[in-house]
């Protein structure tokens, strides 16, 4: 295992691009992003010495959340912006500068690869993995301001049934801050599905010092945002991502017209 420090390399020409990005030409005012996509680690860091069964795990990426977020996209036609490392060798959705931007330990596991990690080798996982990411996010709301086009984000992810042994009743949550427009909408409207449990900022509340895309790219740009977590039991096959897909498809498509009513978009 080398951690590429010294190097200035960490992606090689086997490696894929970071970003992933899914029906580009979407024209929903829904800009969706998935920080969690993937799982994958860069073959010069080895398997960051964790074991596969727990590479598996959530510590490595957000269950079912990818199947989830391509349907989406297609249903509403946006554009969606994924990331395709796992959160082990740097969690796209944490301030760079906390602890768990580059975990040691993860929930119980310990990951050494991430153990003695120079200044420099976090400085190259940032720029070549963490940076491209939220770069092409900006850029994309750039382009998108620049056509008149509305943008209203949406950051998905999803969440363990249990935690810390602890059971989560929730099926869904909405993750919200600063935005006093969006989230509400959108917990009125899953509740009104009368079979679903929702968490008001839970399991999860965004704020700046555990999160990143919806401060950065939500709250600091004056967008419209919330965040939305799956419980992953409920989207762990196809037949789940499918029957979630569909359902968010037609709250969103729901909710955008109340935005446009109001002027929001």
């Amino acid at each position: 295992m080398n951690d590429s420090a010294g190097t200035g390399l960490l992606l090689s020409a086997e490696d894929v691009p970071p970003v992933h990005e899914h029906n580009a030409a979407g024209r929903s005012p829904f800009l969706l992003t998935c920080d969690h996509y993937g799982r994958l680690i860069p073959s010069a860091l080895g398997d960051l010495g964790v074991s596969e069964s727990e590479l598996t795990r959530h510590i490595a990426w957000d269950i079912g959340i990818a199947g989830v977020a391509e349907r989406l996209s297609k249903h509403l036609d946006a554009h969606l912006i994924a990331q395709r490392y796992s959160r082990l060798v740097i969690d796209c959705n944490r301030p760079p500068h906390v602890a768990s931007s580059i975990p040691r330990i993860s929930e119980a596991t310990t990951i050494p690869g991430n153990e003695g990690l120079s200044r420099e080798a976090a400085a190259i996982r940032r720029a070549q993995i963490f940076d491209p990411y939220h770069r092409r996010i900006g850029e994309i709301i750039d382009q998108r301001g620049s056509k008149g086009m509305p943008t209203v984000l949406v950051s998905l992810h999803s969440f363990t049934p249990v935690y810390a042994g602890i059971a989560r009743p929730w099926h869904i949550g909405t993750l919200y801050h600063r935005d006093t427009h969006l989230p509400p909408l959108l917990l009125k409207l899953l509740r009104a599905e009368g079979d679903l449990v929702v968490g008001d900022n839970e399991p999860y509340a965004v704020s700046d010092e555990t999160d990143y895309t919806i401060p950065v790219h939500g709250e600091a740009r004056g967008l419209m945002n919330t965040g939305i977590e799956i419980r992953q039991d409920l989207i762990e096959d196809e037949a789940g991502e499918k029957a979630w897909a569909d359902r968010l498809t037609r709250v969103l498509g729901e909710i955008e017209p109340m935005l446009r009513a109001q002027q929001r978009i």
